[in-house]
Protein backbone atom coordinates (compact mmCIF):
# COMPACT_ATOMS: atom_id res chain seq x y z
CA UNK A 1 0.00 0.00 0.00
CA UNK A 2 1.20 3.39 -1.20
CA UNK A 3 0.41 6.29 1.16
CA UNK A 4 1.02 9.92 0.23
CA UNK A 5 0.03 13.26 2.19
CA UNK A 6 -1.45 16.12 -0.08
CA UNK A 7 -0.97 19.88 0.37
CA UNK A 8 -3.14 22.32 -1.09
CA UNK A 9 -2.37 26.16 -0.54
CA UNK A 10 -2.50 27.50 -3.90
CA UNK A 11 -5.50 29.60 -3.17
CA UNK A 12 -7.27 31.02 -0.16
CA UNK A 13 -8.41 26.97 0.58
CA UNK A 14 -5.84 25.87 2.92
CA UNK A 15 -6.50 21.94 2.36
CA UNK A 16 -4.58 18.49 3.53
CA UNK A 17 -5.28 14.93 2.63
CA UNK A 18 -3.93 11.42 3.10
CA UNK A 19 -4.36 8.82 0.13
CA UNK A 20 -3.67 5.18 0.27
CA UNK A 21 -3.40 3.31 -3.32
CA UNK A 22 -4.61 6.79 -5.18
CA UNK A 23 -7.59 6.94 -2.71
CA UNK A 24 -8.25 9.69 -0.43
CA UNK A 25 -9.03 8.09 3.41
CA UNK A 26 -8.62 11.23 5.45
CA UNK A 27 -9.09 15.17 4.73
CA UNK A 28 -8.43 18.36 6.61
CA UNK A 29 -9.66 21.85 5.09
CA UNK A 30 -10.48 25.56 6.25
CA UNK A 31 -11.16 29.12 4.47
CA UNK A 32 -10.02 30.67 7.58
CA UNK A 33 -8.24 34.12 6.42
CA UNK A 34 -4.58 33.88 6.45
CA UNK A 35 -3.87 30.59 8.42
CA UNK A 36 -2.12 28.64 6.20
CA UNK A 37 0.80 29.09 8.25
CA UNK A 38 -1.31 27.96 11.57
CA UNK A 39 -3.38 25.14 10.04
CA UNK A 40 -1.00 22.97 7.59
CA UNK A 41 0.56 21.38 10.38
CA UNK A 42 -1.98 20.98 12.50
CA UNK A 43 -3.83 19.31 9.92
CA UNK A 44 -1.12 16.78 9.16
CA UNK A 45 -1.02 15.88 12.57
CA UNK A 46 -4.79 15.19 12.96
CA UNK A 47 -4.99 13.20 9.88
CA UNK A 48 -2.59 10.91 10.44
CA UNK A 49 -3.77 10.68 14.04
CA UNK A 50 -7.05 9.72 12.23
CA UNK A 51 -5.39 6.46 10.57
CA UNK A 52 -2.91 6.08 13.58
CA UNK A 53 -0.29 6.25 11.33
CA UNK A 54 3.28 8.83 12.16
CA UNK A 55 4.77 10.72 8.66
CA UNK A 56 7.46 7.94 8.44
CA UNK A 57 4.98 5.68 7.69
CA UNK A 58 4.42 7.29 4.20
CA UNK A 59 5.58 6.72 1.30
CA UNK A 60 6.00 10.65 0.29
CA UNK A 61 4.76 14.07 0.56
CA UNK A 62 2.75 15.66 -2.51
CA UNK A 63 2.29 19.34 -2.60
CA UNK A 64 0.57 21.38 -5.42
CA UNK A 65 2.97 23.32 -7.09
CA UNK A 66 1.16 26.60 -8.44
CA UNK A 67 0.55 29.00 -9.69
CA UNK A 68 -1.54 30.64 -7.17
CA UNK A 69 -0.72 32.62 -3.61
CA UNK A 70 2.83 33.29 -3.39
CA UNK A 71 2.26 33.33 0.26
CA UNK A 72 0.09 30.35 -0.02
CA UNK A 73 2.44 28.21 -2.41
CA UNK A 74 5.29 29.52 -0.41
CA UNK A 75 3.66 27.46 2.95
CA UNK A 76 2.89 24.68 1.25
CA UNK A 77 5.59 23.97 -0.08
CA UNK A 78 8.05 25.22 3.16
CA UNK A 79 5.44 22.61 4.71
CA UNK A 80 6.41 19.73 2.30
CA UNK A 81 9.73 19.90 2.44
CA UNK A 82 9.80 19.71 6.31
CA UNK A 83 8.56 16.83 6.23
CA UNK A 84 10.35 15.07 3.85
CA UNK A 85 13.54 16.09 4.72
CA UNK A 86 12.50 14.73 8.68
CA UNK A 87 11.23 11.77 7.31
CA UNK A 88 13.80 10.77 4.73
CA UNK A 89 10.45 10.71 1.88
CA UNK A 90 10.36 11.94 -1.50
CA UNK A 91 8.84 15.19 -2.54
CA UNK A 92 5.97 15.29 -5.56
CA UNK A 93 4.25 17.78 -6.95
CA UNK A 94 1.11 18.70 -9.31
CA UNK A 95 0.40 21.85 -11.11
CA UNK A 96 -2.30 23.39 -9.93
CA UNK A 97 -4.35 23.22 -12.51
CA UNK A 98 -4.04 19.41 -13.35
CA UNK A 99 -5.68 19.61 -9.76
CA UNK A 100 -8.73 21.82 -10.71
CA UNK A 101 -8.75 19.65 -13.77
CA UNK A 102 -8.97 16.34 -11.91
CA UNK A 103 -11.54 18.27 -9.82
CA UNK A 104 -13.58 18.99 -12.54
CA UNK A 105 -13.80 15.22 -13.25
CA UNK A 106 -14.82 13.80 -10.26
CA UNK A 107 -16.93 15.76 -8.46
CA UNK A 108 -18.35 18.14 -11.40
CA UNK A 109 -18.60 14.56 -14.50
CA UNK A 110 -21.67 15.35 -15.83
CA UNK A 111 -20.54 18.98 -16.71
CA UNK A 112 -16.92 18.43 -17.16
CA UNK A 113 -17.56 15.28 -19.48
CA UNK A 114 -20.12 16.85 -21.91
CA UNK A 115 -17.40 19.49 -23.00
CA UNK A 116 -14.86 19.84 -25.15
CA UNK A 117 -12.58 21.83 -23.07
CA UNK A 118 -12.23 22.87 -19.61
CA UNK A 119 -10.40 25.74 -18.32
CA UNK A 120 -9.18 25.83 -14.90
CA UNK A 121 -8.58 29.59 -13.44
CA UNK A 122 -6.85 30.71 -10.41
CA UNK A 123 -7.87 34.17 -9.37
CA UNK A 124 -5.37 36.28 -10.11
CA UNK A 125 -4.93 40.36 -9.55
CA UNK A 126 -8.06 42.72 -11.49
CA UNK A 127 -9.30 40.83 -13.95
CA UNK A 128 -6.42 38.53 -14.71
CA UNK A 129 -6.64 34.99 -14.26
CA UNK A 130 -3.86 32.22 -14.45
CA UNK A 131 -5.33 29.51 -16.57
CA UNK A 132 -4.63 26.82 -19.26
CA UNK A 133 -6.72 24.99 -21.55
CA UNK A 134 -7.41 21.50 -21.17
CA UNK A 135 -9.75 18.82 -23.09
CA UNK A 136 -12.33 17.18 -21.25
CA UNK A 137 -10.25 13.88 -21.16
CA UNK A 138 -7.83 16.00 -19.19
CA UNK A 139 -4.75 17.09 -21.77
CA UNK A 140 -3.21 19.47 -21.51
CA UNK A 141 -3.58 21.70 -25.16
CA UNK A 142 -1.86 25.06 -24.15
CA UNK A 143 0.37 26.76 -22.05
CA UNK A 144 -0.01 28.01 -18.48
CA UNK A 145 -0.44 31.79 -18.69
CA UNK A 146 -1.48 35.04 -17.37
CA UNK A 147 -5.02 36.24 -19.39
CA UNK A 148 -6.76 39.55 -18.78
CA UNK A 149 -10.16 38.49 -19.31
CA UNK A 150 -12.58 40.52 -21.68
CA UNK A 151 -15.38 39.31 -23.78
CA UNK A 152 -13.06 37.98 -26.84
CA UNK A 153 -10.55 35.92 -24.94
CA UNK A 154 -12.12 32.63 -25.19
CA UNK A 155 -14.21 33.32 -27.88
CA UNK A 156 -12.28 31.10 -30.78
CA UNK A 157 -12.68 28.05 -27.67
CA UNK A 158 -16.37 28.49 -27.20
CA UNK A 159 -16.92 28.55 -31.38
CA UNK A 160 -15.67 25.07 -31.35
CA UNK A 161 -18.09 23.63 -28.42
CA UNK A 162 -18.90 23.51 -24.70
CA UNK A 163 -16.60 25.43 -22.58
CA UNK A 164 -15.95 24.63 -18.33
CA UNK A 165 -14.49 27.25 -16.53
CA UNK A 166 -13.43 26.17 -13.26
CA UNK A 167 -11.62 27.52 -9.86
CA UNK A 168 -11.77 30.81 -8.22
CA UNK A 169 -11.04 33.37 -10.99
CA UNK A 170 -14.29 31.31 -13.01
CA UNK A 171 -16.94 34.19 -11.84
CA UNK A 172 -14.76 36.31 -13.73
CA UNK A 173 -15.32 34.68 -16.92
CA UNK A 174 -18.87 34.67 -15.94
CA UNK A 175 -19.85 38.50 -15.64
CA UNK A 176 -17.96 39.47 -18.98
CA UNK A 177 -18.73 36.63 -20.86
CA UNK A 178 -22.23 35.83 -21.91
CA UNK A 179 -22.53 32.92 -24.36
CA UNK A 180 -24.64 29.38 -24.05
CA UNK A 181 -21.76 27.26 -24.48
CA UNK A 182 -19.91 28.42 -21.17
CA UNK A 183 -20.31 26.43 -18.01
CA UNK A 184 -18.82 28.17 -14.56
CA UNK A 185 -17.40 26.54 -11.47
CA UNK A 186 -16.64 28.67 -8.57
CA UNK A 187 -14.32 26.64 -6.15
CA UNK A 188 -10.89 25.98 -4.68
CA UNK A 189 -8.67 23.41 -6.02
CA UNK A 190 -8.19 20.55 -3.08
CA UNK A 191 -5.84 18.21 -1.79
CA UNK A 192 -8.59 15.68 -2.06
CA UNK A 193 -8.57 15.92 -5.71
CA UNK A 194 -4.39 15.31 -5.65
CA UNK A 195 -4.70 11.33 -4.55
CA UNK A 196 -4.73 10.16 -8.33
CA UNK A 197 -3.13 12.38 -9.08
CA UNK A 198 0.18 11.84 -6.89
CA UNK A 199 -0.58 8.13 -6.69
CA UNK A 200 0.73 8.49 -10.60
CA UNK A 201 3.29 10.40 -10.22
CA UNK A 202 4.42 8.00 -7.71
CA UNK A 203 4.23 5.24 -9.61
CA UNK A 204 6.13 6.87 -12.59
CA UNK A 205 8.74 7.88 -10.19
CA UNK A 206 8.38 11.73 -11.00
CA UNK A 207 10.28 12.63 -7.99
CA UNK A 208 11.47 16.46 -7.17
CA UNK A 209 14.38 17.52 -6.00
CA UNK A 210 13.62 18.29 -2.09
CA UNK A 211 16.53 20.81 -1.60
CA UNK A 212 15.93 22.90 -4.83
CA UNK A 213 12.18 22.54 -5.39
CA UNK A 214 10.83 26.06 -6.38
CA UNK A 215 6.92 26.58 -6.37
CA UNK A 216 5.64 27.85 -10.32
CA UNK A 217 4.45 31.41 -9.22
CA UNK A 218 4.69 32.25 -12.87
CA UNK A 219 4.83 35.99 -12.03
CA UNK A 220 7.36 37.50 -9.83
CA UNK A 221 5.96 38.61 -6.49
CA UNK A 222 5.39 42.43 -5.84
CA UNK A 223 5.41 43.75 -2.51
CA UNK A 224 3.51 46.56 -1.74
CA UNK A 225 3.47 49.42 0.80
CA UNK A 226 0.97 50.68 2.89
CA UNK A 227 -0.38 53.90 2.48
CA UNK A 228 -0.37 54.28 6.38
CA UNK A 229 3.30 53.20 6.03
CA UNK A 230 4.02 56.08 3.81
CA UNK A 231 2.35 59.13 5.53
CA UNK A 232 4.56 57.56 8.64
CA UNK A 233 7.82 58.23 6.87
Amino acid sequence: MKRIISIESSTALCSVALSEDGQCVAYKESEATKAHASLTAVFIDEILRERSLQVRDCDAVCVSEGPGSYTGLRVGVSSAKGLCFGAGLPLLAIPTLDILVNQALMEYADIATRCKYIVPMIDARRMEVYCAVYKSDASKVSETKAVVVDEKVFAELLEQGEVLFIGDGALKCKDIINNASAHYVSCYPKASAMANLAHKALEDNTIRDTAYFEPFYLKDFVASVSKKNILNI
